[in-house]
């Protein structure tokens, strides 16, 4: 009896209910012309856990290449990418990694609160959307977006509308005919129009975004992905 070839498992895509969402919002011009132009959106969810959220804190203010090479330096470093062993880390190894002295204070206050039972993840998943924003947000160093986008990523929720992030304003700028970037207010008041798939809303104006410039959804290390359940 011969080998068989490995298996390999599909992805798994952002946010739960995309399908059910495009077909939502598909009869919608704007969205028609997005996936006529671009295609669906397939941006591939991540593991709801502390590596996860990790990552999303070295995306503030930098590219998400420029935190996923931070991630891979990291991870040579430390394993495995858990709480106990990130916080053995002396400054000097974190700074060779690409962290700033603040991201140094949020990756730490972050591990903290999972080794010590403060932040549940478990318990994060199975909450309602605003009770898990809220959690998130009651961490230093986790702001709107980045709860948002956790949210979006990692929990897979399909109503979430991250009006901060600037792809989202530019590609609405550019989707719309806008002649400027909306602000995060007016965006946050537009986005209301698009429930209950906000989430859906912005990965369709995302992938408009990127395929306006030539680009693709960034490639995470593997073990930052989430599996089918």
């Amino acid at each position: 009896m011969g080998l068989s070839e490995p298996v390999l498992a599909a992805p798994v895509y952002a946010p739960h209910g995309l399908e059910q969402g495009l077909r939502a919002l598909a009869g919608e011009p704007v969205f028609r012309a997005i996936i006529d132009r671009a295609g669906e959106p397939r941006f591939r969810r991540r593991r709801n856990g502390f590596a996860t959220l990790l990552h999303i804190i070295l995306e503030q203010q930098v590219s998400i290449h420029a935190a996923a090479a931070m991630h891979r330096r990291l991870s040579t470093v430390c394993q495995p990418l858990a709480p106990a062993p990130f916080l053995a880390l002396d400054d000097a190894t974190l700074k060779i990694c690409g962290f700033s002295r603040q991201k140094m204070d949020y990756a730490r206050r972050l591990a903290q609160a999972v080794d010590s039972g403060a932040l549940d993840f478990a318990q994060l998943d199975a909450a309602p959307d605003d009770a898990a924003l809220a959690e998130l947000v009651s961490l230093k160093g986790i702001g709107r977006w980045s709860a948002e986008i956790y949210l979006i990523f990692a929990l897979g929720r399909a109503d979430i509308w991250p009006a901060a992030d600037l792809g989202l304003q530019l590609g609405i700028m550019e989707c719309l005919g806008l002649d400027s970037r909306p602000s995060e207010r007016t965006l946050r008041e537009m986005g209301e129009q698009w429930q209950p798939w906000r989430s859906v809303a912005a990965c369709l104006f995302w992938q408009s975004y990127l395929h306006a410039r030539g680009r693709v959804a960034p490639i995470l290390a593997p073990e930052l992905y989430a599996s089918a359940d």
